[in-house]
């Protein structure tokens, strides 16, 4: 796996995703708003955020807009990423930070701003393998105040081949929309045939929602949730309890 996620570290990679990819997610703008609308009601004098797997920082720097009290801190291991986030982030409410959050000690880069009332992670976490996914989800725990909320917009495991087909039809139907809208003219076929042969595609390790959402019970989450979901995108998480254990 680690030879297969480095490919996220090359530039090449950050930027495609970027420019090709993120912008026609299905529902993008939908996903973004239920997470505002969440963090909103559990955390409504949230002050401190970290922004997991941060890419360009459109989740932590969306949040920190809707949300002025915001303080974040975004991380991740491509140094394109983050260059990219730099550009985008009002820097003085913000820092970005360079972690690898494969390994554990990832979490001294980020204790220093923490505790964190809010943790967001967008198409990350699925990178990892299931022990490795089990074992992150518990630093965050720990990384959270009582109460912080965790919510991870995350491509999960397809129930059926039929469901999974159904998902990829619609990604790139959007994907190909998305191309067309900025002036593109390339075939829907050419627009199938990049992401199906996309190299990053390797480096996914996906697990069904339901089973995540059972390791975050487990850890000590509460009131988690599959807060939407469609298809193989999900969003999901929990909440640290008010009176938590400080194991």
């Amino acid at each position: 796996m680690a030879d297969e996620l480095h490919i996220w570290q090359r530039a090449e990679t950050a930027l495609t995703f970027l420019d090709e990819i993120r912008g026609g997610i299905p529902l993008a703008d939908v996903q973004i708003d239920v997470m505002v609308r969440l963090a909103r009601h559990c955390v409504p004098h949230a002050r401190r955020m970290l922004d997991l797997g941060c890419g360009d920082g459109i989740l932590g720097r969306t949040l920190m807009q809707r949300m002025p009290a915001l303080e974040g801190t975004f991380v991740d291991f491509s140094e394109t990423m983050l260059e990219q986030a730099r550009q985008r982030i009002d820097a003085p409410r913000a820092v970005c930070l360079a972690a690898d959050f494969r390994r554990p000690d990832w979490t001294a880069v980020a204790a220093d701003r923490g505790p964190f009332d809010l943790i967001v992670s967008g198409f990350a976490i699925h990178h990892l393998d299931d022990d490795r996914k089990q074992a992150l989800y518990a630093e965050l725990f720990a990384l959270a105040v009582p109460g912080g909320l965790l919510m991870n917009l995350e491509h999960v495991a397809g129930e059926s081949p039929a469901a999974h087909g159904a998902f990829y039809e619609l990604f790139i139907d959007s994907l190909w929309a998305e191309h067309r809208r900025r002036g593109g003219e390339k075939s829907r076929a050419q627009i199938a045939e990049a992401f199906l042969n996309r190299p990053s595609r390797a480096a996914d390790r996906l697990a069904p929602v339901e089973e995540q959402c059972r390791w975050l019970r487990q850890i000590g989450f509460v009131e988690v949730g599959c807060w939407l979901k469609i298809f193989e995108l999900a969003l999901f998480g929990g909440r640290k309890p008010e009176a938590s254990r400080t194991s």
